[in-house]
């Protein structure tokens, strides 16, 4: 015969169901409040991936890279930017304002603009492209763009995260850009124009802020400079 537990022993499980069930009764909105569990409320993100000193046959140049977000689940305002800063020329790299829509659960579509300044004369592109997480944890970013009287361009990058303790991980990374045709007032050459592949090693004072030193090679047959070169790098990762 089965016995059943003591009034007291049953009376958590009585509290617990009544306070379900009260619960059960708030608004959708109330109850978010109440728990601090709206997944609808939009959210934001500055990050500086890259903010780096390179270095290499006497010849050096700051770097940076970074992104901002804002938005909900699905739909976002997504703005990145990356360039460099060679000594004694002014700044030269590209902006991009995109929408960003989830399209699976671990890929979203983008769409908008991108301008290009510095180092010549200035261009603006329309933009559309892809950006996910693919096997292994590799963050990708695939976008195509269409300029003036057609001319085409495409930019792909792939990196992942390798903790190696709890503070120190190691980031490889590559970036391919390739144009369907030469701006020799950009020192941008036809099909594949640049190549830069970088590993990083950083150490995290916070999650939110991490020093790191690192070696890229980098291949930029239009530009002038040796078509093939190793760099030292010194940075920052930060976000907030």
């Amino acid at each position: 015969m089965r016995r059943r537990a003591p009034a007291a022993a049953r009376l958590p499980w009585r509290i617990a169901s009544l306070y379900a069930g009260l619960l059960s009764l708030l608004p959708r909105c109330a109850l978010a409040a109440m728990m601090d569990m709206d997944d609808t409320s939009p959210l934001g993100r500055v990050l500086v991936d890259q903010l780096e000193w390179r270095e290499a046959g006497g010849a050096a140049a700051a770097d940076w890279a970074a992104e901002a977000w804002y938005g909900g689940d699905y739909n976002k305002l997504w703005a990145r930017s990356e360039g460099d800063w060679p000594g004694g020329d002014g700044a030269r790299g590209r902006a991009e304002l995109l929408w960003d829509r989830i399209a699976t659960g671990w890929w979203s579509v983008q769409g908008g603009a991108r301008y290009d300044f510095g180092g010549g004369p200035a261009k603006g592109w329309a933009a559309v492209g892809v950006r996910g997480l693919a096997p292994y944890w590799i963050d990708i970013e695939a976008t195509a763009y269409v300029g003036s009287a057609g001319a085409l361009a495409a930019r792909f990058k792939a990196e992942t995260d390798l903790r190696l303790t709890r503070r120190l991980l190691l980031q490889p990374e590559i970036e391919l850009n390739a144009y369907s045709r030469p701006d020799p007032a950009r020192q941008q050459a036809a099909g594949l124009s640049d190549i830069d592949a970088g590993l990083r090693l950083r150490y995290e004072i916070r999650r939110e802020f991490a020093p790191y030193l690192g070696l890229a090679w980098t291949r930029r047959p239009g530009d002038g400079a040796p078509a093939d070169q190793w760099q030292w790098l010194l940075g920052i990762r930060a976000w907030y």
